[in-house]
């Protein structure tokens, strides 16, 4: 450590850092820094901003939440609908697959297969929308 003169001080005794006459920065009016109650109400005022913005992205998740929870449930209903579709179908087919002609079983497999489909299709949008939801609710870290 040097001291303002250049020369090494061995007994040096204060902090290592700070120059032998260091003192507390002074303002235009000669008075010390910021005072430990303007440091309080700074970090009061903080702590207030924070929990706003906090409360304000917690809001803004739920909100996200909902609407995707709106979405796989109306996705979810429609694929359960084309699911009942394709039983009856199935049910009907097979009555009519026993009256002897081939033509009603090709009916019932286009029927049954299409609505199938369209039920497999609408459970895959169920299960993007529910990943959504998850992921909002994971970890940041990647």
């Amino acid at each position: 450590m040097r001291d303002n003169d250049g020369e090494r001080t061995q007994d040096y005794a204060g902090p290592l850092d700070l120059p032998d006459d260091y003192g507390a920065p002074e303002d235009e009016d000669g008075q010390a820094g910021p005072s430990l109650t303007d440091d309080l109400t700074a970090l009061i005022e903080d702590v207030k901003t924070y929990a706003e913005a906090e409360l304000a992205f917690q809001k803004s998740r739920a909100a996200f939440t909902a609407d995707r929870a709106k979405g796989a449930v109306g996705y979810a209903l429609l694929g359960l609908g084309f699911l009942h579709l394709a039983l009856i179908a199935a049910t009907v087919g097979l009555l009519f697959a026993l009256i002897p002609t081939v033509g009603p079983w090709g009916a019932t497999a286009i029927v049954t297969i299409t609505l199938l489909v369209g039920a497999a299709v609408l459970l895959r949008l169920v299960k993007a929308r529910v990943d959504e939801i998850a992921s909002a609710f994971g970890d940041d870290k990647q």
